[in-house]
């Protein structure tokens, strides 16, 4: 009986190591991180869900999910930009309905038609299609933005909405944009790999009659090895203003420290410059 038990718990943790909600990334797609050292504990809300993103049986990115607030608390990639077409179809998470779901991110349909979960056990779970719908002066704003990426399937898999937050549609389409598209392209000049994390700080107001958190602040931090030296650099936008402030990351960690309010924030290993 009891090595039956035993069997059974080591079943059970051979499959939390290899299923897209881990229990940390210092043991599952680690690889995301510089030095896959993961942020601290600073950011973590009262109901977390770390998530390996994996599409097609690869993994592309990790986030870490506030499951009560239902946005991502930030995402954490590797900037690898590149050409091509933008996806139009959202994915939702299987496994924060339970982990006898797939592993890889599915579309809603999927999982209503094929795995028989009703719409009220996903929506209890995560951000659903009808949440983002009927916005106004909102749209659905991306964490890891899908033109970071060199193919389509990188690409399509950052359109899950465990990816996304209410982002005001200017900010989303201007100044955010701008840091997006131009400010990376000149600041990862003779990066060999650059570990970016991008975040959302949640706020007092909610879309979906209160199911979804429109975040206050975004941010995003990014540490890269040119030559012989490292260098970091970071931004962080009100969302509700089109303006995005350029900060050094030990000004980006002293804001959050103050707007989560749960300890001094760390979101790089120590090498990463933080003047």
């Amino acid at each position: 009986m009891l090595g039956l038990l035993l069997l059974h718990v080591l079943a059970s943790c051979l499959w939390l190591g290899h299923s897209e909600v881990v229990t940390s990334f210092e043991t599952s797609c680690p690889q995301f991180f510089f030095r896959e050292i993961p942020p601290n504990e600073a950011l973590e809300p009262q109901k977390p869900a770390w998530i390996c993103q994996r599409y097609k049986n690869q993994y592309y990115f990790a986030t870490l999910y506030d499951r009560k607030m239902r946005i991502p608390v930030y995402s954490a990639y590797i900037y690898q930009p590149g050409p091509g077409k933008r996806p139009k179809t959202w994915l939702v998470e299987p496994q924060l309905v339970g982990p006898a779901y797939p592993k890889t991110m599915e579309k809603e349909w999927t999982l209503l038609n094929r795995y028989n979960v009703t719409l009220e056990k996903l929506s209890q779970s995560q951000a659903i299609l009808h949440d983002y719908k009927n916005l106004t002066g909102l749209n659905r704003g991306h964490l890891n933005p899908n033109g970071h990426h060199d193919d389509y399937n990188s690409r399509m898999a950052t359109f899950t909405l465990t990816n996304i937050v209410p982002q005001d549609e200017k900010l989303n389409g201007g100044a955010w944009n701008n840091y997006e598209q131009q400010t990376m392209i000149r600041r990862t000049q003779g990066c060999k790999t650059t570990y970016v994390i991008v975040g959302a700080v949640p706020g007092n107001n909610y879309i979906a009659k209160g199911r979804v958190n429109k975040p206050s602040h975004l941010w995003s931090a990014a540490c890269c090895m040119v030559d012989n030296y490292m260098k970091a650099w970071a931004v962080i936008a009100e969302n509700d203003k089109n303006q995005v402030q350029l900060l050094t990351l030990g000004e980006l960690e002293d804001m959050l420290t103050e707007l989560y309010g749960r300890g001094q924030v760390s979101l790089f290993d120590i090498d990463c410059p933080r003047e």
